[in-house]
């Protein structure tokens, strides 16, 4: 048999645990959440999906194949776009510290909406068809990119250090700001280097 003290506590706990069901509503406001990070994803990957196998010793006229990925994770549905780029080792890539893309031209680019939670990738391939060294220079002529062949006149220089004629071709990642009312670079980059020193 209880005896009268435990009814009080009984009742004193009863009435803390009711208190505080009504009031877990209120406290979200005392106590906030934690904040959830925002971010996107951005990866290149190579001929079998994997983060393996990635072309790099370039012959003239042969056909390379990676896949490209954005991962949306801004709590929202996101419109992205997704610029190819070619540099030589001399040419700038973008600023993560300051945020700026790289001032090169695009090109070839990819439009996508992506819902929160999803990701979105698509197979890329590229080919060198007009590719040339001679002395101690290379000249990338022209490049296809998913069967279109854009002109780029690129030369390198031979990189005596790493011996070879090195060339990158990177990806930028630019989203929709609805402020704005159009894209800005996204502060996101991946590329894969490629040595031109066996193309012919």
């Amino acid at each position: 048999m209880l005896k009268l003290e435990d009814y009080e506590t009984i009742f004193v706990l009863a009435s803390l645990v009711g208190t505080l069901l009504i009031a877990s509503p209120a406290l979200i406001f005392v106590f906030p959440s934690r904040a959830v990070e925002r971010f996107s994803e951005l990866y290149v990957l190579g001929p079998n999906r994997m983060a393996e196998g990635y072309p790099f010793n370039l012959k003239a006229n042969e056909t390379y194949r990676v896949f490209l990925g954005i991962g949306n994770h801004m709590g929202s549905s996101a419109y992205y776009v997704l610029y190819v780029k070619f540099r030589n080792q001399t040419e700038p890539l973008p600023n993560c510290t300051s945020g700026a893309p790289s001032s090169l031209p695009a090109l070839y680019e990819y439009r996508t909406l992506v819902p929160d939670g999803e990701t979105w990738e698509t197979l890329l391939t590229f080919s060198f068809p007009y590719v040339s060294c001679f002395g101690n220079q290379s000249l990338v002529r022209a490049l296809t990119v998913n069967d279109l062949m854009i002109r780029v006149e690129k030369p390198a220089l031979w990189d005596s250090e790493n011996y070879g004629y090195y060339y990158q071709l990177f990806f930028e990642l630019w989203i929709y700001n609805v402020e704005s009312a159009d894209f800005q670079f996204h502060n996101r980059f991946v590329g894969i280097w490629l040595n031109a020193t066996a193309s012919q």
